[in-house]
């Protein structure tokens, strides 16, 4: 094993050691040719005759060359790391770090490692992620540079906390919030301690002497001396806006905290929006003698208390059709006039299609509070892809609805706290339910007694979940905190560009 550069300095001798360790010993035999027919003579490595071997005995053993090894074929019980011990030992994996520090070289290669959590056992993800970065680490320091490589632990956050309490059981509840944090901080301490050992056994090499810890206290005055310099500046404020949130955690989560499982199955539903206020176009279509409902589809019946509008695709074609089956006239997209028929179990008769636009200054009736308006509004996020062509808005619930909200000053009240369930504000009939379970089953009832609900069926669909507790997620409105990066990323970019330089 050579490091690539002539060894120097404490480290000599251990790469010394190494390299004899490795390097193969010679053949104790030398093949020669011999006669016109040129059959091979060899010499075994049990010091066998020269004479070829009659293979009707069946003896080819002796024939076969291998190199001469001390090491065994089989490492039996504690043999195996007790060897691998000996073999960091005499190659001086430990000292390894500090010799590439100690090198007069001009050139650093400083690799800044992202911290694993300090919540449990090493697994074989801690192993991808730290060989990796020795690999990366190894390979510029056999290119010349001298490297800079100091591990640390993230020793905060819901993952240790969730796997104390977890833990606690039911204990938890009779414990203050400073006993928790006592606790988390020393499990976390224990799990360092685990992860360190391990990572120093598999020979990655690093700063192992001047770990960083994020609970460091020296550590924690830096972030928040940063802190205030970027809120200092206006870089950091607070706004109400629809995130994602994990009620089992009861927490905001960023996109990079959400994994995706893609056999979730929900409650989708097709609810009448009665027309309230016809277009003046759309007026000109119909004659009143029917009563006129908009056909909207979602998979999330929940949010349909918190309903503030009906979004439309002002380019698309949209149909008034006549119901065979009830005689009600619906409004829907043009293009989904078929598969929305075949799936309600009926058809449609086609009277008359228009233009997304001529549905502007419209409005419709919420399906369950009968004396609430719902506009209907233009707005780009709508497709034909699936449902009706037309969608619910509940800006509360959705970050495209939120958008439609702040360019027609709609109300983005949220009904949902964060256990995940209705609040009072929802009424009698949803206070105190989760809305993923009784909260979805009480909305649809509801719908029902209104006569608004035409259909649900089960979807099952790619639906995100929160990853550390691997429940599903809702989108609430909530007042969290934000770094305006927009302001940065300018000279971001020009720091990068001057660094490639």
């Amino acid at each position: 094993m050579r490091w690539g550069l002539r060894p120097r300095g404490p480290g000599e001798a251990a790469l010394a050691a190494a390299w004899n360790l490795w390097v193969p010993p010679r053949l104790p035999c030398r093949p020669r040719w011999r006669g016109t027919t040129g059959s091979l003579l060899v010499r075994s490595v049990t010091g066998a005759s020269n004479q070829p071997q009659n293979s009707s005995n069946g003896s080819y053993r002796d024939t076969v060359l291998l190199p001469q090894t001390s090491f065994p074929m089989k490492l039996l019980g504690r043999q195996q790391p007790d060897t691998e011990l000996e073999i960091q030992q005499k190659c001086g994996f430990s000292e390894l770090y500090s010799w590439q520090r100690e090198r007069k070289v001009k050139a650093e290669f400083c690799l800044h490692d992202g911290p694993p959590y300090a919540n449990g056992d090493p697994h074989v993800g801690h192993a991808l992620n730290k060989i990796l970065k020795d690999i990366a680490n190894r390979y510029h320091m056999m290119r010349g540079s001298k490297i800079h490589f100091v591990p640390g632990w993230d020793c905060h956050g819901l993952p240790i906390e969730i796997k104390v309490l977890s833990e606690l059981g039911g204990k938890a509840q009779n414990l203050s919030a400073m006993e928790i944090r006592e606790k988390a901080r020393s499990f976390a301490k224990a799990a360092i301690e685990k992860q360190k050992l391990s990572f120093i056994r598999w020979g990655i090499m690093a700063d192992w002497n001047n770990c960083y810890y994020t609970f460091d206290g020296r550590y924690e005055a830096k972030q928040l001396r940063i802190f205030y310099q970027m809120y200092d500046k206006g870089l950091i404020y607070r706004s109400y806006k629809p995130v994602f949130w994990s009620p089992s955690s009861r927490t905001a989560l960023a996109e990079a905290e959400l994994e995706y499982n893609p056999e979730h199955i929900s409650r989708s539903v097709y609810v009448k929006f009665p027309l309230l206020k016809p277009s003046p176009k759309l007026a000109s279509l119909l004659d009143g003698s029917s009563p006129v409902s908009f056909l909207v589809w979602t998979t999330q019946p929940w949010t349909i208390p918190a309903n503030q509008a009906v979004c439309y695709m002002p380019e698309s074609k949209y149909a008034v059709v006549k119901c065979s089956s009830s005689g009600d006239l619906y409004i829907l997209g043009a293009d989904k006039v078929t598969s929305v028929a075949s799936t309600l179990g009926t058809t449609f008769e086609v009277i008359s299609t228009f233009s997304g636009v001529d549905l502007e200054n419209g409005s419709c009736a919420h399906p369950l509070i009968s004396e609430r308006e719902s506009p209907l509004l233009p707005a780009n996020h709508v497709t034909m892809t699936k449902g009706t062509g037309l969608v619910h808005t509940a800006p509360a619930h959705g970050m495209e609805d939120y958008s439609v909200a702040a360019q027609h000053n709609l109300s983005t009240d949220c009904l949902v706290n964060e256990d995940g369930v209705f609040t009072d504000a929802a009424g009698p009939e949803l206070q105190n339910k989760a809305v993923l379970k009784e909260g979805t089953d009480a909305v649809i009832m509801m719908l029902q007694a209104a006569k608004n609900l035409l259909k649900e069926e089960k979807l099952v669909h790619s639906y995100p979940y929160d990853w550390r507790t691997k429940k599903p997620v809702v989108i609430r409105a909530s007042k969290q905190w934000f770094v305006n990066i927009t302001d940065i990323k300018t000279t971001a970019k020009e720091l990068l560009k001057k660094k490639k330089k």
